[in-house]
């Protein structure tokens, strides 16, 4: 899943890119040449160079308040933390959410992605209860601006999900499974991976609150899909 944002994000970064800059870019051109090898093969100390080069040109040409920079802050802070360093991940994420939230609002969908990573780096470092309020703003906007039964909104909700797990939280934890899996269902189809990931998610919770015999049911409906997609 990392590498699949990080090299998600090369590829938008070079789209939002003006075409004469881009030209003149070695920093990106250079890290989009080598960055998808890197992250395969998991050399991130490698990469980090490429991201910084990279966002030392994006905040001289656009400036440290602009989305590009943002965008590069957080593929530098996601490749410190598939290293595990926290530290040097968390103040990358802040600023990457601070320049979001004042260059595109307070509401707008990149401003959630932001909101989910931070949650997440909290989440990782056992900082559940600053994670929780970040899950749930992440949620409400992502609700709020592409409806109720959006995938990113299912994201949101199994996020949220797994952290009150994490918490034993799991009165509350449930319906938010549930959520997630019905929406995925709906808007992207019975057999997709998401909803594959989904039941493994939830047979997880019904496992750890003893009710085994529905969590035997869905892994096994979970074990379908994935068979499937595996001949497919």
């Amino acid at each position: 899943m990392f590498i699949r944002r990080a090299l998600s994000l090369v590829l938008a970064i070079l789209w939002l890119w003006p075409t004469g800059l881009y030209a003149q870019s070695e920093a990106i051109l250079e890290a989009n040449r080598r960055v998808t090898a890197l992250y395969e093969s998991r050399h991130y100390e490698e990469v980090i160079p490429f991201w910084r080069n990279a966002l030392e040109f994006a905040e001289k040409k656009f400036g440290p308040n602009h989305p590009t920079t943002a965008a590069l802050l957080d593929a530098l802070a996601q490749t410190y933390r598939a290293q595990a360093k926290y530290a040097d991940a968390e103040p990358l994420y802040k600023r990457a959410l601070a320049i979001r939230e004042k260059a595109l609002g307070p509401e707008h969908p990149s401003v959630a992605t932001s909101l989910n990573d931070l949650a997440l780096l909290y989440k990782t470092r056992g900082m559940y209860a600053d994670a929780e309020p970040l899950y749930k703003r992440a949620l409400a906007i992502r609700e709020k601006g592409l409806g109720p039964e959006h995938p990113s909104v299912a994201t949101s909700l199994n996020d949220l999900a797994l952290l009150y797990k994490t918490r034993g939280m799991y009165a509350d934890a449930e319906p938010l499974h549930k959520r997630a899996l019905a929406i995925g269902g709906k808007t992207l189809g019975p057999e997709h991976p998401y909803v594959a990931m989904s039941l493994e998610n939830y047979a997880s919770h019904l496992r750890q609150i003893g009710r085994v015999t529905e969590a035997e049911e869905m892994e096994a409906y979970s074990q379908a899909i994935r068979a499937k997609q595996a001949v497919e």
